[in-house]
């Protein structure tokens, strides 16, 4: 133990040291450790016992990253190999047809957020809002806190459920039938409301004045982003009530700006993309979109409440087909992780599931 205190003293000093000749010119010696053998009896593995660890669990053991993307000195973005892989490609059916029609109870219904394929939150004209089956069975319901009607509602990545009130200025979660409050604003009052893959909330929102309107991103309670202006400074939003919004799969933010009788696309950085005003061949009746949603393919869906009919679009803002389907006033929309589509009829109160890949 002496020899070793010493030795170890001895690197010490020399690691402590600025002289590089202390190193080459030190030597350890060999130490005489013969009688210092051990003799073991070692007990090797003899095989390893093999378990399947999915994904979510990975992810819930040790988080995960978001897809990495580089922006460019020319305003593009780069996203990684995950990012812009394609899905599966589904071709449009010809002929979409609806596979169950779910009456819920509501005299007026607007928005609808899909919780899985067979379950579905609804938002009407009172302040209660239902969780429904495909056979219109009430499953759960819950009252907003403050008693108001709630604007929007939204199903966030963990199935918990968001709505907006517009009176009291807030945005709210219900998780575990437990209501908090997650954003109060000031001189500003929040409309309508989704989810993103980043588990963000984005959330259109209208000045006291209602002379303003902006879109705002949200991670919790912390806004991250605020979109209102084009690169002239002009407004992207008109200052008019209905602004259903939704995020693509490429990470563009879709808006059914209904008073400017136009949805309205910016990139994730809040860059215009486009504006879609309706099929050019259509020069007889208006375009009045309200709700919108988006798919695995980043088709744009919104519904165009006056026609009857939702509009298809791909990501460039290109017309590809109408959805019928006999709808009704169709308003809210929500697609699930299947691609089917749900649409809430504001005047009959039913939520329609329509295969439309």
């Amino acid at each position: 133990m002496a020899e070793l205190k010493q030795i170890m003293s001895d690197l010490k000093s020399i690691l402590k040291s600025n002289d590089v000749s202390l190193t080459s010119t030190y030597n350890l010696g060999i130490l005489n450790l013969e009688h210092y053998r051990l003799k073991s009896e070692l007990q090797y593995p003899v095989c390893l016992l093999r378990k399947e660890i999915n994904k979510d669990q990975l992810n819930e053991m040790f988080g995960s990253l978001s897809p990495l993307s580089i922006n460019t000195e020319h305003g593009d973005t780069i996203k990684s190999a995950e990012a812009v892989s394609s899905p599966p490609v589904k071709p449009l059916f010809d002929e979409p047809r609806v596979t169950a029609a779910i009456d819920t109870g509501y005299n007026r219904l607007h928005s609808v957020s899909c919780l899985s394929e067979d379950q579905v939150w609804t938002g009407g004209d009172n302040e209660t809002m239902k969780l429904l089956n495909l056979q219109s069975e009430l499953l759960t319901s819950i009252q907003t806190k403050s008693g108001n009607i709630p604007d929007d509602i939204a199903v966030t990545r963990d199935g918990d459920l968001v709505y907006t009130d517009y009176r009291n200025k807030t945005v709210n979660l219900i998780k575990n039938k437990q209501i908090q409050t997650v954003i109060t604003l000031q001189g500003w009052r929040p409309r309508y409301v989704c989810s993103t893959a980043s588990d963000d909330l984005l959330v259109t929102m209208v000045s006291d004045d209602r002379k303003q309107y902006k879109v705002v991103r949200y991670s919790g309670s912390t806004e991250k982003q605020s979109i209102q202006f084009d690169d002239q400074g002009r407004p992207l939003y008109t200052s008019g009530y209905t602004k259903y919004l939704s995020e693509n799969k490429n990470l563009d933010i879709c808006v059914a700006d209904q008073s400017a009788s136009a949805v309205v696309v910016v990139n994730q950085s809040g860059k215009l993309r486009f504006r879609y005003t309706g099929h050019p061949s259509n020069t007889e009746l208006s375009f009045y979109p309200v709700g919108i949603t988006t798919d695995s393919q980043s088709h744009i869906l919104t519904a165009d409440f006056d026609n009857d009919r939702i509009h298809i679009l791909d990501q460039d803002g290109q017309f590809l087909r109408y959805i019928h389907c006999y709808l009704e006033s169709p308003f809210g929309l929500c697609v699930d992780i299947r691609d089917n589509l749900f649409v809430a009829e504001r005047h009959t109160a039913k939520v329609k599931k329509i295969q439309y890949l």
